[in-house]
């Protein structure tokens, strides 16, 4: 009797073993193997030789100024007659000129008697727009003094990355620049220059989150005349135009950047141009309260119109020294008017 139990438990236990291996048969699936695929063929054109660096180094302005040079469009190839008078001051307009200089323009033009190429005419008087002046950023000095320069402007115009650019030009031409991050309200500003600093080699003295920034602008010089060194340039707080608290308070950081062992040799405006007819009621306020000695107006290569160039210096006075037309440290350009009004208008 129990040999027969054991001999029917083994047969059960068999076919139980069967059952399951033909399920896990049931359950392999084979993933069909793709042909092999004939290496494909590569054609391969003539060479492209890569663009000459010097050429788009040459055609930089004019190519930058693209907005400004499409406000220009209409007048290219047009007769200096009354016809189009209409068509000269709206384009003066609209490319932020001001109304009291292409009131000036126009009459000139008129005076001028018409015939010939209107553009001719036009950039003969532009150019007589322009101040007489050295363009050049000043390192003159007394003995045992260090030049300063003094960079001034409302937030968010490109001030600081103009300073962080004039550094590695510098520094590439073999001065030793000490930067003052006298910016100390407001935090990113610091940082923006100690990136630069690295990027440079340009050595930095910056203070402590809200503290004076004339005292931060004098520890600067200090340390310049200890080490040796050529040249400070020093950021100030974005000063808003309409508060005379700050423009009083910019006064004294001048005044404290002014005396020994500095010396202020230039007081730079730094505008943003696709602010437009704004940038000039800022000067007029900077003026009286910095002594601006020059201006640098950057963003030149975005939706500014270049009118605001001469309105500047027409109405007010002060050359402009410095361009913006682009990102990086070679696109701060020193302003040529010559070059920048055939920009405007060469076909």
């Amino acid at each position: 009797m129990i040999v027969a139990l054991v001999a029917a438990l083994v047969v059960i236990a068999v076919a139980v073993a069967l059952v399951q291996r033909r399920r896990r048969r049931r359950r392999v699936r084979f993933i069909p193997v793709a042909p092999p695929v004939a290496a494909a063929e590569i054609l391969v054109a003539e060479p492209v030789a890569m663009p000459d660096v010097a050429a788009v180094e040459a055609a930089t302005l004019a190519g930058r100024l693209g907005n400004a040079r499409g406000v220009f469009a209409r007048l290219r190839g047009a007769e200096a007659d009354a016809a189009v008078r209409d068509v000269v001051e709206e384009v003066l307009l609209r490319s932020d000129v001001g109304v009291t200089t292409t009131t000036r323009l126009l009459d000139e033009l008129s005076t001028a008697g018409s015939g010939g190429s209107l553009v001719s005419a036009l950039r003969d008087r532009l150019l007589a727009s322009f101040v007489s002046a050295d363009r050049s950023l000043s390192t003159s000095v007394d003995d045992g003094r260090v030049p300063v320069w003094l960079f001034v402007g409302v937030n968010g115009v490109g001030k600081t990355t103009t300073i962080g650019k004039l550094a590695s030009r510098e520094v590439a031409a073999g001065q030793r620049v000490v930067m003052a991050a006298g910016d100390t309200f407001r935090a990113a500003a610091a940082d923006q220059l100690e990136m630069w600093s690295q990027r440079t080699g340009a050595d930095i003295v910056r203070g402590a989150e809200g503290s004076d920034p004339s005292s931060v602008i004098h520890d600067a010089i200090e340390r310049a005349a200890a080490k040796g060194s050529s040249l400070v340039l020093a950021d100030t707080a974005g000063r808003l135009h309409t508060n005379n608290n700050l423009l009083d308070e910019l006064s004294k950081v001048r005044r404290v950047a002014d005396r020994g062992p500095g010396q202020v040799t230039e007081t730079i405006l730094v505008v943003d141009a696709t602010t437009g007819q704004n940038a000039l009621s800022q000067a007029r306020q900077f003026m009286a309260a910095a002594s601006v000695t020059g201006v640098a107006l950057t963003k030149l290569d975005g939706t500014a119109r270049g009118g605001i160039v001469v309105a500047i210096e027409s109405e007010l006075g002060i050359p402009v020294k410095l361009i913006g037309v682009g990102e990086s440290a070679a696109d701060l350009l020193p302003f040529d008017p010559v070059e920048f009004v055939d920009a405007l208008l060469a076909p």
